[in-house]
């Protein structure tokens, strides 16, 4: 098992902050658990922690957070998502 990094600074180029809300499927089919964001790990995918304290280590493409959509309301997207947009507004 990889060690999460817990750097806000690498938390950040994702667009995540620790200890924010964000949501996956346990089964990738099941309802959506919502859990809260621990670290990244050194294979890139992103530490967590569900509802019941366990940990779990999800690719990016598979976790949610929410965000404001194109109208200001906030909606889940895709933090694979989030990541590529968050680059991008930094680099205007």
């Amino acid at each position: 098992m990889s060690a999460a990094v817990l750097d806000p600074v690498v938390l950040a180029r994702l667009g995540l902050r620790a200890g924010e809300t964000i949501r996956f499927r346990r089964n990738a089919t099941g309802r959506w658990v919502e859990g809260r964001v621990a670290g990244i790990s050194s294979d890139g995918s992103i530490k967590l922690f569900d509802p019941d304290g366990s940990a779990r280590n999800l690719r990016p493409d598979v976790v949610e957070v929410r965000r404001p959509g194109s109208r200001g309301r906030l909606r889940w997207q895709a933090v694979s998502d989030v990541a590529v947009t968050w680059e991008q507004l930094v680099l205007f």
